[in-house]
């Protein structure tokens, strides 16, 4: 019965675990993996069906299994929902447990959430409104931006929009005013010889956004001299607001993936690798002293996790069932992936002096400790990261340096 009692999960625990399953990437359990794929292929087979049920003949063939489908995967998103509320104090730990519940439900993220399942249900509360909440459904294919958290390629175009987002702001800033100032111009030129078409100050609009976008398709065109020159001058400014934006999307990729490949030079350059081994009950090392394991010269144990706890390795700790070792051995440079590296913050290092949470760090890599004056930390998304830190990094894909010469 005492067994029993030691092994039962407190509540805090038990949502940790939750958090852990239901935040996207996250695979070191199969059940955590394996509700990854089953939220991605809900979300796919809902927008299917959905699309499906688009067709008269497929509607009319297969009407009641499609509805059975959006009814199971609406579901599963309304649970989706319920435990990302009930995990919300874990995705922001600094906050009290009412204000993390109202961040989550009000940032991005949750509003989608809402909205990928809520609308389905309000048509059964307010049938009048069938048509209006039906809608609201498109907010479900916001959904597969998550996907972006499985692959890198795909998770950087998210980045760079947002990382540039100031800059793009102002294009889009600058093409508005010159769309507005070319209709108003147009409109002084053009409304005596085409007062049917230029028949007020925002009729050019049309005119402007297809012409300074580049698309031009000719439906609204000037007749008068002057009306035929400045549409001349608006379609050469049109070509320099579209580049704008793209040399900004365009150097912005640029600068992440080499981001990118600064950290994996930063990984690669270490002289010491570490590994994670779990001490199991039966093992020969259970009751052992560390200094009594009769490792090689060139490995020793760094830290030894226990529980909730993480202890300093020294010669004269016992080990105990269960226990975590993370052994350091020198590095000698095989072909093989690791799982873990270590990271030392230099002054000049991108990453100092910044967050966590905005670090540009891969989706398949984890930061699971950080060594801070001799103390190991555990990390959270509001941690600043600092000069001299030591970041243990989890990592499931080997990045590949290239050697002088190739290619």
């Amino acid at each position: 019965m005492m067994k029993e009692e030691n092994t039962r999960k407190t509540w805090p625990e038990v949502r940790q675990s939750l958090f852990r399953m239901v935040s996207v990437g996250i695979v070191d359990i199969p059940i955590n993996q394996a509700y990854d794929v089953i939220s991605t292929a809900a979300l796919l087979v809902n927008l299917v069906a959905s699309i499906a049920n688009t067709f008269q003949s497929v509607h009319i063939l297969y009407g009641p299994v499609l509805e059975m489908i959006e009814a199971v995967t609406v579901a599963f998103f309304a649970i989706d929902y319920v435990l990302r509320v009930v995990t919300a104090k874990c995705l922001y730990p600094d906050d009290r447990e009412g204000i993390s519940i109202l961040r989550y439900m009000f940032s991005f993220a949750g509003i989608i959430d809402l909205l990928s399942f809520f609308p389905y249900y309000l048509p059964f509360f307010f049938p009048a409104g069938a048509a209006v909440f039906r809608m609201f459904r498109v907010a479900r294919i916001m959904r597969l931006f998550r996907i972006n958290a499985y692959y890198d390629s795909l998770n950087v175009i998210t980045e760079v929009l947002v990382s540039k987002k100031q800059q793009l702001l102002s294009s889009i800033y600058i093409i508005m005013i010159l769309m507005m100032g070319s209709s108003l111009c147009m409109y002084s030129l053009e409304h005596e010889a085409q007062p049917d078409v230029f028949s007020n100050a925002f009729s050019g609009i049309w005119w402007s956004a297809s012409t300074l976008l580049t698309v031009g398709y000719g439906d609204i065109y000037p007749v008068t001299t002057l009306g035929q020159f400045f549409g001349i001058v608006i379609s050469f400014l049109g070509v320099g607001m579209v580049a704008i934006p793209t040399g900004i999307i365009s150097a912005g990729f640029v600068e992440q993936y080499s981001r990118l490949k600064r950290l994996g030079d930063y990984g690669m350059d270490e002289d010491i690798e570490f590994v994670e081994l779990l001490v199991k009950p039966k093992d020969k090392w259970v009751g052992k002293r560390i200094g009594d394991l009769g490792l090689p010269k060139s490995a020793l144990v760094i830290v030894v996790i226990r529980g909730k706890e993480t202890i300093i390795a020294r010669s004269d700790i016992i080990l105990q069932p269960n226990d975590v070792l993370v052994l350091g051995a020198a590095n000698h440079r095989s072909d093989h992936p690791v799982n873990l590296k270590e990271i030392k913050l230099e002054k000049e290092h991108p990453w100092t002096g910044q967050k966590i949470r905005d670090l540009d760090i891969s989706r398949q890599t984890i930061i699971v400790s950080i060594k801070r004056n001799g103390r190991f930390r555990i990390p959270h998304g509001d941690m600043t990261l600092m000069e001299a830190d030591r970041i243990y990094l989890y990592t499931k894909v080997k990045i590949h340096i290239a050697e002088p010469g190739e290619e």
